[in-house]
């Protein structure tokens, strides 16, 4: 079941750690063995324009969480489906803008080990979070919500499903 207390995802895991383990690991091996690989001065900047990035769009996003007056974190009850800002280009601006902030932290870190276990994370999160959360919204608003995801990709227009 998808669903725990009082319209409350039940998540297998929580985002937060299935975004940022594989991250932790990674720092962990750069700092055991190093890294194969020098990335240079230019990852410096980017990492800073990724940040930024983030603050601006997963701002907005939990601002719309307040305008919508539902539950903004992991754990809070669900009360309205959001369709607006940049729920019109992703189901998960929340999961995408942290796992933005993953590549920002590998860069900035840096930790080649880390960048290179991005896509556990991403793994991790839509197996952790993102697919119990989907059934929880099909089981909450039904036909409504079987239509925004119909019109609105996961991943910024990367993959549908």
């Amino acid at each position: 079941m998808a669903s725990g207390p009082a319209g409350v995802v039940a998540f297998r895991l929580w985002p937060p750690v299935a975004i940022g383990a594989p991250l932790v690991v990674g720092w962990l091996a750069t700092r055991a063995w190093g890294d194969p690989v020098d990335l240079g001065g230019w990852r410096i900047p980017l990492g800073w324009a990724l940040v930024a990035l983030v603050v601006v769009w997963n701002g907005w996003s939990l601002w719309l969480f307040g305008r919508h007056e539902t539950g903004q974190l992991p754990g809070q009850a669900t009360r309205a489906m959001i369709e607006e800002g940049p729920y019109r280009l992703s189901r998960n601006p929340l999961y995408v803008g942290l796992l933005v902030l993953y590549l920002a932290l590998g860069l900035l870190g840096p930790t080649v080990w880390g960048l290179a276990l991005f896509p556990a994370a991403v793994l991790l999160v839509l197996w952790g979070a993102i697919l119990p959360e989907e059934r929880f919204l099909h089981e909450r608003f039904g036909a409504p919500y079987d239509d925004y995801r119909q019109r609105v990709p996961r991943w910024l227009g990367l993959v549908r499903r």
